[in-house]
């Protein structure tokens, strides 16, 4: 496949994604930043680091400024290894952020999913015990959205069975997510022109 031919293929696939099921998730993450919630991000492989990168991006790529207080609280529990490792030894892999969840939310907060498949047991186990408690869920998923996609309170789908672009996707909407956000937390607009954020 030439790129040019990939490059029409991701286009097709952005447009299949649900403006809307972006918005949800959007909303969501500003009701949590409002009241002073916490949210908590996982995945496995790919997800995990993109669970880590989210977690940064919302925790400073929203509110770049260090001295502001009022923060978006977001935690990636797929970074914490000693932890994880000592579940996944003593107990099973599938514990690795129900636990983690068990021991660090509460009522009020969000879990942010992301699973390619979005059958991850894992995964799974630990939306299905946020529910349990309370805690809004968030989906982010690909092929046919799996389990995940019809347990989440939100979905966000990228109907395609195919990992690697999937994922990308999956980059696409996160980056814009943080952008919308820093334009409505700290009032900035997009200059359509240079691909930046700017001061009103």
């Amino acid at each position: 496949m030439e790129i040019n031919e990939y490059f029409e293929i991701f286009k097709k696939v952005l447009d299949k994604v649900d403006p809307v099921q972006v918005m949800n998730m959007i909303n969501e993450i500003l009701r949590v930043y409002k009241n002073d919630n916490q949210i908590f991000i996982i995945g496995n492989g790919g997800s995990a680091a993109k669970a880590s990168h989210l977690a940064q991006d919302l925790s400073k790529g929203t509110i770049p400024d260090i001295n502001k207080e009022k923060r978006i609280r977001a935690l990636s529990l797929t970074d914490n290894v000693p932890f994880i490792t000592a579940v996944a030894n003593d107990e099973n892999y599938e514990n690795i952020f129900y636990i983690q969840l068990k021991t660090f939310a509460k009522r009020g907060d969000c879990l942010i999913s992301i699973s390619g498949s979005g059958n991850s047991p894992n995964v799974i186990k630990a939306a299905e015990y946020a529910i349990s408690k309370g805690i809004k869920t968030i989906g982010i998923t690909g092929f046919d959205g799996g389990k995940l996609k019809k347990l989440c309170d939100i979905s966000v789908h990228v109907p395609l069975n195919e990992m690697a672009m999937v994922e990308s996707v999956h980059s696409v909407i996160l980056h814009y997510t943080i952008n919308y956000l820093r334009m409505v937390i700290e009032g900035t607009k997009f200059d359509n022109d240079n691909f930046n954020l700017i001061q009103n």
